[in-house]
């Protein structure tokens, strides 16, 4: 699946040993979209990569990450600038949470946070109708009054999901998060459903900038496993979004340890977000893939 010459084709996934057991991460969904899925498709995923998003020490160079998610958004919503695709995400009453994530080893990074918080307000947004959080939205103000979500979060293999993906960033809206751990977090798309995010998620964003695609145990971290990916992954809806990462990071095991190597436990609260909860497409097949950027190991 490609954008060329400024139109979206779709092709079949990769053919490879690796890209079949990327399609066993998740599994296969025969669900479609429902009736009132939103436009963009919730099928729609943009995949963007820029390898200067790098500085010559690694860091993050800022004004390079906010022209990636604003080229992002716009080629998401098919609009002729970015201006008018935020202006579609959000409106100037609405009251934003920017549900990030602060895990110490791989956070979302601020630039990032900065460049959503920007464009939110620059659609005209109070600005005290604003706010980045993770861990105490329960308790934010703003997010207890929120009218729209945009989630936002790295992803990485996680002990008790397989994958920490844009579904499992949204846990911490529940008192108790470790209720959703069993079956490999199978029932995550349930969050989706509770009064604090139903219908107020405009859109997801998956950090594939330094990705984490091994580890042992909870809270597993090693520089070793984790590579300059430079990429965002954006959608409307979590599972498309999701599922894309989910092959990607399958792709780099498989590459990484010279074999195919599943994800453990198996990410499959992706499939069942997306067959059981109407969260997106997950097969390869049914997601409308624009690949912006880089091309050069792209890994799909």
């Amino acid at each position: 699946m490609t954008k060329t010459s400024g139109t979206i084709s779709r092709r079949a996934f990769m053919g490879t040993a690796a890209g079949a057991a990327a399609a066993g991460v998740i599994g296969t969904s025969g669900h479609t979209e429902p009736k009132d899925s939103p436009t963009p498709p919730s099928s729609r995923v943009v995949l963007i990569r820029r390898r200067e998003v790098f500085g010559e020490d690694g860091a993050v160079q800022a004004k390079v990450l906010h022209r990636m998610l604003n080229e992002a958004v716009t080629a998401l919503l098919q609009t002729e600038n970015s201006t008018a695709a935020w202006k579609r995400l959000v409106r100037p009453d609405d009251v934003v949470g920017i549900k990030s994530n602060i895990w110490k080893n791989l956070a979302t990074p601020p630039a990032l946070e900065q460049a959503i918080r920007a464009e939110v307000e620059s659609v005209g947004v109070d600005p005290g109708n604003v706010s980045v959080d993770d861990r105490n939205v329960l308790s934010n103000p703003v997010f207890k009054r929120a009218t729209a979500l945009i989630n936002v979060r790295p992803m990485r293999i996680h002990h008790w999901s397989g994958l920490g993906t844009c579904l499992k960033n949204l846990i911490m809206f529940v008192p108790r998060p470790w209720e959703y751990h069993g079956d490999s977090c199978a029932s995550l798309g349930g969050l989706w459903q509770l009064p604090a995010i139903k219908d107020k998620v405009r859109l997801n964003i998956l950090v594939m900038l330094t990705p984490q695609f091994h580890g042992i145990g909870p809270h597993s971290f090693s520089k070793r496993f984790v590579w300059p990916y430079g990429g965002l992954i954006v959608g409307i809806e979590p599972a498309p979004v999701d599922a894309t990462g989910a092959r990607i990071i399958q792709a780099q095991r498989n590459l990484f340890f010279g074999e195919e190597r599943p994800i453990s436990p198996p990410a499959h609260h992706i499939e069942v977000a997306g067959r059981q909860y109407g969260l997106g497409a997950t097969d390869s097949g049914a997601i409308e893939l624009v690949r912006l950027g880089d091309e050069k190991g792209a890994l799909i």
